[in-house]
């Protein structure tokens, strides 16, 4: 499961600098595997729900753990095994989504369909239908106000030295905010700040550090750029735009990290668990360390040995790229995943970022491959029904095999 998580969702957030030659392939993967291993091993859940998103009750499974136990194992299974198919035909789908359709397909196969929480699975649905069209539209905004102000200014290395800073130190505060909000929310971060300041000012705080980092990379762009241009006369502003977006990009690549193995250790956690417990199916399993680092470990493999096929998609099938494009898809992916986290809103990145990359298409004058979107569409549409059905297949599989059912 975590190789396929690798493999597909955390590859694609590197597609855009890829797609666009900010990096070379061998540079986005060493990247990419650096900054998700540190968020998935220093950054990843202590503590995981039983059941990722609260699917199912687990009291429903209290009588029998053997089928608690022999669920989860199939989950891991059909979600491992519907990533790394979608990975094969350079798909991205959401990891999240997989392993959500999985928990549901053997609960409703062993519980029925009164079990599912559909009040979940109707809130998902309904952001994957409305986020990607945020997304689309909010990258065209983003690179619309970068064309007009620096690309197509008279003098675009003077323009970029008045707004790129602008651009920085938004850049500055989303991944400073992405990270204290979503990337370290499993951490003891959280819990220091409330004992210092209390649970009400969390927010407050995490915005006030976020601008103070946002006013540092302001300042830090700024100065960088009035050297530049009094030094220099290359009028090539894109690669100011390729800067930002590596940033953006490995900023992405924490995230996903920090909060995707939960999808590969929370089941696991929830097995162990169970056997520790002596049968007992609790709420919420402790992460075992070894299991935090199998997770973690996964990840990078699946990302330098298949990652490649996504990373192409989202970079090179879409759309045609350049840096200033790349820049606003990340830019807007990483707006959207920040009022997400903020909200408690589930949002998956893929769907996001690939909203965004269309969005770039249409309101950058570029073709889009509709055939390709429809290809990606079409996935979306079937990941938790596929997953569903592969869990019910494993789960009687491995339970005639065991002799459990």
């Amino acid at each position: 499961m975590a190789y396929g998580i690798g493999a597909n969702d955390v590859a694609n957030a590197m597609g855009t600098s890829v797609g666009s030659k900010a990096l070379t392939l061998t540079q986005a993967l060493v990247l990419a595997s650096i900054f998700t291993f540190l968020g998935a091993y220093f950054a990843g859940a202590d503590v995981t729900t039983t059941i990722r998103e609260n699917i199912v009750s687990p009291e429903l499974f209290s009588d029998d753990p053997s089928i608690f136990i022999l669920g989860m194992l199939s989950s891991l299974f059909a979600a491992g095994a519907w990533l790394l198919l979608a990975t094969l035909f350079g798909l991205p789908v959401s990891t999240t989504h997989s392993i959500i359709g999985a928990i549901a397909g053997f609960s409703i196969y062993y519980l029925g369909w009164s079990s599912i929480r559909w009040s979940y699975i109707g809130g998902i649905t309904i952001t994957w239908l409305i986020v990607p069209l945020v997304a689309a539209v909010l990258s065209g905004l983003i690179y619309f106000s970068a064309k007009k102000f620096i690309i197509k200014a008279n003098n675009p290395i003077e323009a970029g030295r008045n707004y790129i800073p602008l651009y920085a130190g938004l850049v500055g505060f989303l991944i400073c905010a992405i990270t204290l909000t979503k990337s370290l929310a499993n951490t003891e971060i959280p819990t220091l700040i409330t004992q210092y300041f209390g649970d009400q000012d969390v927010i407050a705080i995490n915005i006030f550090i976020s601008f103070i980092v946002a006013l540092i990379c302001y300042a830090t762009s700024r100065l960088i750029l009035s050297h530049y241009v009094s030094n220099s006369k290359d009028p090539n502003i894109e690669g100011k735009f390729a800067i930002l977006m590596i940033f953006t990009a490995c900023s992405i690549a924490f995230a996903q990290g920090s909060n995707d193995v939960a999808n590969a250790v929370g089941p696991m956690a929830a097995i162990i668990s169970t056997i520790e417990n002596l049968g007992s199916v609790e709420n919420q399993s402790v992460v075992p360390e070894w299991v935090l680092l199998t997770g973690s470990i996964g990840i990078i493999l699946g990302m330098l040995t298949l990652g490649y096929k996504v990373i192409k998609t989202i970079g090179e099938k879409i759309t045609e790229l350049k840096p200033s494009k790349g820049f606003a898809a990340e830019l807007s992916t990483a707006v959207i995943v920040l009022l997400g986290s903020i909200s408690g809103i589930p949002l998956s990145t893929t769907h996001t970022l690939v909203g965004a990359v269309v969005g770039i298409g249409l309101f950058g004058g570029n073709k889009v491959d509709s055939k390709v979107v429809y290809g990606i569409l079409g996935s979306w549409f079937v990941t938790i029904p596929g997953t569903a059905i592969l869990a019910i297949i494993f789960f009687v599989m491995l339970g005639t095999f065991f002799e459990i059912l």
